[in-house]
């Protein structure tokens, strides 16, 4: 090895350190954003909202068939469970599922994974959709392909794309926690579980990016479907809300309609998804929707009518955001009640 004078190494090692720090801050994720593809997307939809997973009711053998591909995906793109955890299984017993009214669930579980941050690992950004649907009634299977189905392909895509960066050193500087959860038909049991048995402290979660329903449109948008509905952003932190909005101006141009995310508006949705179970402990949190539809909730809910173009640029938004959470130098502070 080629001895190199100790005033030359210090260089060496100042650049060889701005040079990382410059990568890190001032790289451009698009092309990152663009391996979240609709192809891959519905190549995955087409599984985890089929008949096969028999509806994905909470605890069922089609709901862990579902688990068991989401946890093959991560496997395959290199990706592992959390630190700290055994397995990609948060086990949740149906005492638990069934404590607050008692609809005779079995057994069931969180899936996560999780992608290391290189500078401040300790800080957490978590990822959710729940993959949990409503199973088979009178001989008919729901498929909840918008239901979650659509959130749950998205965390897969963009875990992968948060994995490619990371493989060609642009990690994340923050840990991202990818949480796939159960029982939210029956009441955000799965996001309850882990809000009350959380893997990382919450201090340390600096936001919650909730993804439910990100694949159709809804009446109000039946002209384009380049729109998302941000639900809760600036509900505690005005950052988060700034950086939704610059994150989609700068990548993806999508309208965001805020009109759910009005406290007076009667359908509530705020409190209808996972991420209310971190914001009730503080931590900033947003939910991205495209709304209700006529298949909502019905056995027509199947991955032939989603519409990939939308899911594919709504997942990329998710993941831009993310983005901008997991680098900038901040976390978001909380400035609101």
């Amino acid at each position: 090895m080629k001895k190199i004078p100790l005033l030359g190494l210090m260089v060496v090692l100042n650049m060889s350190c701005t040079t990382q720090k410059i990568s890190i801050a001032n790289i451009d994720p698009t092309k990152y954003m663009n391996t979240i593809t609709a192809d891959e997307l519905k190549t995955h939809l087409y599984i985890v909202a089929s008949d096969e997973m028999e509806g994905r009711e909470t605890g069922s053998a089609g709901q862990k068939k579902a688990g068991l591909y989401l946890i093959n995906e991560y496997k395959k793109n290199g990706i592992s469970f959390p630190t700290g955890a055994s397995d990609f299984y948060q086990k949740i017993p149906a005492a638990f599922l069934n404590a607050k009214r008692n609809e005779n669930l079995p057994d069931s579980e969180n899936v996560w994974a999780f992608i290391e941050g290189s500078e401040k690992p300790n800080e957490i950004l978590v990822i959710s959709a729940h993959y949990d649907h409503v199973g088979a009634k009178n001989g008919e299977i729901y498929n909840g392909a918008d239901d979650d189905g659509s959130g749950t392909v998205a965390l897969l895509e963009i875990a992968q794309a948060f994995q490619i960066a990371k493989k060609a050193g642009h990690g994340p500087k923050r840990s991202i926690l990818f949480l796939h959860v159960t029982g939210e038909e029956h009441g955000l049991h799965g996001s309850r579980y882990y809000s009350e048995n959380p893997l990382f402290p919450l201090a340390n979660t600096i936001t919650d990016i909730n993804i439910d329903m990100i694949g159709r449109r809804d009446e109000a948008h039946a002209g384009s479907n380049n729109y998302v509905y941000v639900i809760g952003a600036n509900r505690l932190s005005t950052d988060l809300d700034n950086i939704c909005t610059i994150a989609n101006a700068k990548y993806t141009n999508l309208d965001l309609d805020y009109k759910y995310n009005d406290p007076k508006d009667p359908n509530h949705f705020y409190e209808r998804s996972d991420h209310y179970n971190f914001a009730k402990y503080g931590i900033p949190s947003v939910f991205l929707f495209n709304g209700v539809h006529a298949d909502y909730h019905k056995p027509t809910d199947s991955p032939d009518k989603i519409e990939y173009d939308a899911l594919t640029k709504r997942a990329q938004f998710a993941f831009v955001t993310a983005w901008e959470l997991a680098n900038r130098t901040e976390r978001p502070i909380v400035d609101k009640k």
